[in-house]
């Protein structure tokens, strides 16, 4: 009888083996640093120890069944997870991305969920099939024993204490363990951003409770930077422009006042960063587009590497003849697209974790006094937004906060209609070609306009069999020296080489491409596909795991791109030469435009006036034009021209990082109390 019993434990006890196991297996097959494996893996024991306790309040046949169910469901989310790092280049929490998961439209990402599936097939068979054969496997050798009836409420309570002792000894290790580094697991633990590195140092299943827990508690606010009287004289005198003949970009604002009468701690801190920092100045830009039609495309998955002068005529002409940014980056920041898209429309930054930046806007009608659309309809603008698409990320609410009458697919007051084939079929992808000639018409004669676009025919996958764009032009990249997946990805870009094409030729046609602006960003690179990116660059990017766009590995050239600034009415090029990313776009634009805007209230800088911006990529590393810095080594590299002494770089570093920190906090803060509405009017 004892040893029925030994061997009914060992089973009960296997589910907090094969947790840790798990979680374990998740970290090597996915690279990520075995330097933290004490907090991971003591924390994945602990779980499992607490799942073992539970079960061993049951009979035996019903815990056997629900060790069954706990050890399939560890499996089945960690398999999701890796997918999730596979597709879309970040892990999900469950709590905080039920909701986004649900509301978009994951059949359009059948393709890459399939070829994701495929690549992945040994690392699924590690954290899936082994771990629940392995529980059958016990399961089958005792189902002929005699089971327990009664429940073991001793040998609960010792897993409980275990798994307690388990849990402070892994505290113990994230807070009183010398780490170094800008991310440390003290630092994490308190948090729900950067999930990336709170599964990498902390495990999935520690990423995963603090997503619970500050669900329903939210977080402590000791992730809010400190904001200290040295740093804040530094930022001032670094941001003093040398052209003191210009006035302030910037409006009447009391952030004194707002500070004291703050209703968040949050709200104070905004207001005593906005009020540190010294305005941009205007130059000899400002209002040289004022009264001008505005055409902002934002477009999807695009990269400046895949322009040509011969097989891309227009977007070669558009990137070259009017301002042209050398310097440009498309940085991946949170939830890809509407990411880009935030960064590109807001001059902030999404917040690093669920709820979605640009989602929340729109459910909680938080406002957004300086986006294009609600600057300019002030002024008599008709600001209209297309896609060619479903609802996804909630655009039906967050787009019309932003100021622009949204037409999409569904789920809005005039929905568009979509290209289809004699038999009714809908393509997939939408055509931006077809999405501009059916739109044209809607604008042209309500000047001025402020319209935006928000492509689709450069989605992913990128094959000709997956993507009804890339094999519509399929024969136009025949002959390229590519791979089969890179002809693919420029065909479907060739879609967006014709609207823009098209979108010229209507312009000039109507006599209005002189005064109107166009502008177009990317809204991310195809992270997915680096092989792609390195094919058309001619050279490595510096990762050996081209389906994962690891920061840690890659070089940031990867995320170089193109931001197109045209008008007719330009005569020569204008060359920006400054690293600048789609943050920037904004202040650039609403400085050209001549509105009124506070430049201290955005992440972005404008880019013509004397303030140097700040490419901040996901994973805090940032370029500027003095150097760059890397988060995970903790180096800057000064760039070839500047001379720095060992203390003025290790000054100007700290007080970057403190800068970078607040800008990538800005966006998330805004939002969450609403600020712009008390300190805007």
């Amino acid at each position: 009888m004892k040893e029925k019993v030994r061997k009914a434990r060992k089973t009960t006890l296997s589910v907090a083996g094969l947790t840790a196991f798990i979680e374990v297996i998740f970290h090597l097959y996915m690279g990520l640093d075995m330097r933290y494996f004490p907090i991971f893996f003591l924390s994945a024991a602990s779980f499992g120890m607490v799942c073992t306790a539970i079960l061993y309040c049951l009979p035996e046949k019903v815990a056997k069944v629900a060790g069954m169910i706990v050890v399939i469901c560890l499996s089945v989310i960690f398999a999701v997870e890796c997918l999730c790092k596979e597709i879309l280049q970040q892990y999900y929490q469950i709590i905080s991305g039920m909701e986004t998961a649900a509301g978009n439209h994951l059949l359009d990402y059948n393709a890459a969920v399939r070829d994701a599936l495929i690549v992945h097939i040994p690392g699924l068979f590690l954290m899936v099939v082994v771990p629940v054969g392995c529980y059958t496997v016990l399961h089958l050798r005792l189902k002929s024993q005699e089971d327990r009836k009664k429940p073991e409420f001793l040998m609960a309570g010792i897993c409980m204490a275990a798994a307690i002792i388990l849990h402070l000894a892994m505290l113990g290790v994230i807070f009183f363990y010398p780490w170094k580094g800008d991310f440390t697991p003290e630092k994490l633990y308190q948090t729900d951003t950067h999930t990336e590195d709170q599964v990498e140092q902390l495990g999935m299943i520690t990423m995963l409770h603090l997503d619970i827990k500050h669900s329903i508690w939210g977080t402590s606010g000791e992730d809010t930077p400190d904001i200290q009287k040295e740093a804040q004289e530094t930022v001032k005198n670094q941001e003093t422009p040398a052209e003191e003949d210009y006035p302030y970009n910037e409006m009447d604002i009391d952030f004194a006042a707002l500070q004291a009468e703050a209703a968040t701690e949050d709200s104070a801190w905004l207001s005593e960063y906005f009020g540190s920092l010294t305005p941009t100045r205007q130059n000899e830009y400002t209002g040289m587009f004022e009264g001008y039609n505005v055409i902002f495309i934002t477009a999807e998955g695009f990269s400046g590497y895949m322009i040509d002068p011969e097989l891309t005529p227009t977007l070669y002409k558009l990137s070259t003849e009017g301002f042209v940014f050398e310097n440009f980056y498309s940085t991946l920041h949170f939830t890809s697209t509407s990411g880009g898209e935030f960064q590109n429309l807001t001059g902030l930054y999404p917040k690093a974790a669920f709820p979605v930046s640009m989602s929340e806007t729109g459910e909680q009608g938080t406002s957004l006094p300086f986006t294009l659309a609600n600057r300019l309809n002030q002024k008599g603008y008709t600001s209209i937004g297309y896609h060619f698409n479903e609802n996804m990320y909630g655009r039906d609410l967050s787009h019309p906060n932003l100021g622009y009458e949204w037409r999409q697919a569904d789920a809005c007051g005039r929905p568009v209609t979509k290209e289809t084939d004699e038999s009714g079929h809908e393509y997939w992808p939408q055509s931006d070609d077809y999405m501009i000639q059916q739109s044209f018409a809607d604008y042209v004669d309500k000047e001025p306009f402020n319209i935006y676009y928000l492509t689709l025919s450069g989605h992913l996958p990128y094959g000709f069999d997956s993507n009804e764009m890339s094999k519509r032009n399929q024969e136009a990249v025949a002959n390229l020296p590519y791979s089969e997946k890179t002809k693919a990805y420029i065909a479907a870009g060739l879609e967006l080489e014709k609207g823009m094409t098209s979108l010229i030729e209507k312009l000039e046609e109507a006599g209005i491409a002189d005064r109107t602006l166009l502008v177009m960003a990317p809204d991310h690179i195809p992270y997915s596909d680096l092989d792609i990116l390195e094919e058309l660059a001619g050279r490595s990017f510096g990762t050996d795991t081209l389906e994962m766009l690891d920061e840690q590995n890659v070089d940031f050239d990867v995320y170089k791109n193109t931001w197109i600034l045209w008008s007719a009415s330009i005569k020569e090029p204008i060359k920006v030469e400054k690293p600048c990313s789609q943050v920037d776009i904004l202040p650039t634009l609403l400085n050209l435009l001549g509105e009124t805007y506070d430049s201290r209230m955005l992440a972005g800088t404008d880019v013509m006036s004397e303030n140097d911006p700040v490419v901040i990529f996901f994973s805090n590393s940032w370029l500027t034009e003095k150097g760059a810095y890397d988060r995970y080594t903790g180096t800057f590299t000064p760039s070839g021209s500047v001379a720095m002494s060992a203390e003025e770089q290790k000054i100007y570093v700290e007080n970057m990082k403190y800068l970078v920190e607040c800008r990538l906090r800005l966006g998330e803060l805004i939002i969450e109390n609403d600020y712009y509405k008390t300190a805007v009017h």
